[in-house]
């Protein structure tokens, strides 16, 4: 008889968050699923440069998961970042706070887009794949570094205008697919579960982290309504954290087509009766979250799956490329931060104790949040 996927749930507050997240890993049962004596390498997510609650991997994630891997014996850890046409990776990590965690508990930051830390290079599936091989048809390339190291995901709870949900799956799509992984989004649910199914073959363990403490509703994964919830979840099975949070989300996790797909791959469990929860109970929770639209889901819809799906080619083969990117570059970071995203940033810094926390991770590591310089040379600001 297959072992019942296990997903640990934990509800916390900032006084005891940095041991919750020990005390959750070892619910958990990490140092079951990882395998000891490799590197252990930390994918953080950054959905959005700007600290935006919700959106991105907390300070308070990124450091309990450190301690608790600690804790379990895993001493060789990296963590990992990727860029994509909208999100700066060095600004995202210097206004998240993640250098500073990194530094004191000297965790080495990569990027996988930078040839120093890592090379892309052809990868064969041992196993057939849904949609990869039809929309990487020269080959699937993927970084080196990734290739025999263990890997932990730090998603956020959060809706997505895309899978209506993302989370644990979710979280490979930068780090493994090259900056052409725009051209998956027509065929987003299975690019996902094709994804799981490669990071089984590359890694000795998967296990993924994800933070609750804020989560995010609306048509994220940037442009969210932050809303306190205050718990973690931890689990080896990627299908299966996700599928818990999306049932606290409100959603069904089978109807959601990448759980549905996975499960039926016997990539994870997608069905919460099949789940085995510990920890905290949870079983109840109906937080009722909608995905909602945006012009930018607009946009993105008339993209990847509406009538005009058949220019892609005309579009990203050309400078009109350029266009696209520039137009949500705009949208997001000079019109909805600007005048209406922000302030949902200094409301929360004022008001909720998680924003008080992510101020103080701020303080003690002497990070000014108007004006940030980084390793990369650049000084990003919050405009």
């Amino acid at each position: 008889m297959s072992e019942r996927a296990k997903v640990a749930v934990l509800r916390t507050r900032p006084e005891t968050v940095l041991e919750d997240y020990q005390r959750l890993l070892e619910l958990a049962e990490v140092q079951k699923y990882l395998t000891p004596g490799v590197t252990t390498m930390l994918k953080d997510n950054i959905s959005w440069h700007f600290p935006f609650p919700g959106a991105n991997t907390t300070p308070w994630q990124l450091e309990g998961t450190i301690l608790g891997l600690r804790k379990a014996g895993f001493e060789d850890l990296s963590c990992v970042q990727n860029r994509t046409v909208v999100t700066n990776a060095f600004k995202g990590t210097d206004l998240n706070g993640y250098w500073p965690i990194c530094r004191a508990h000297d965790v080495p930051v990569l990027f996988n887009f930078r040839g120093s830390d890592m090379r892309w290079v052809e990868y064969k599936p041992k196993k057939p794949l849904l949609v990869l091989p039809r929309i990487y048809p020269d080959g699937i390339r993927i970084p080196d570094y990734f290739i025999g190291k263990n890997m932990v995901h730090l998603p956020t709870t959060k809706c997505h205008i895309y899978t209506t949900t993302t989370g644990a799956m979710k979280n490979a799509f930068g780090g493994l697919l090259s900056e052409k992984r725009h051209y998956t989004h027509s065929w987003i649910h299975e690019t996902l579960v094709d994804l799981l199914s490669i990071q089984k073959e590359i890694h000795p363990g998967v296990f993924a982290v994800m933070d609750g403490t804020t989560a995010g509703n609306g048509p994220g994964p940037r442009v969210m309504l932050p809303e306190t919830k205050n718990v973690i979840l931890a689990s080896s099975d990627q299908v299966a954290i996700d599928a818990v949070a999306a049932k606290m989300m409100g959603f069904d996790p089978l109807s959601l087509k990448y759980i549905r797909i996975a499960q039926e791959r016997g990539l994870g469990t997608g069905d919460p009766r099949q789940i085995e929860l510990v920890g905290d109970d949870v079983s109840g929770e109906n937080w009722q979250f909608e995905v909602g639209h945006t012009f930018h889901s607009f946009l993105g819809y008339l993209s990847w799956y509406g009538p005009t799906r058949h220019l892609q080619k005309l579009i990203f083969h050309t400078p009109i490329a350029n266009l696209t990117y520039l137009v949500s570059e705009i949208y997001h970071d000079y019109y909805r931060w600007n005048f209406r995203d922000r302030q949902k940033f200094e409301l929360w810094r004022r008001e909720s104790p998680w924003g008080a926390l992510f101020d103080q991770y701020h303080q003690k590591g002497n990070l000014a949040l108007s004006q940030t310089p980084s390793p990369s040379g650049e000084t990003p600001r919050l405009r």
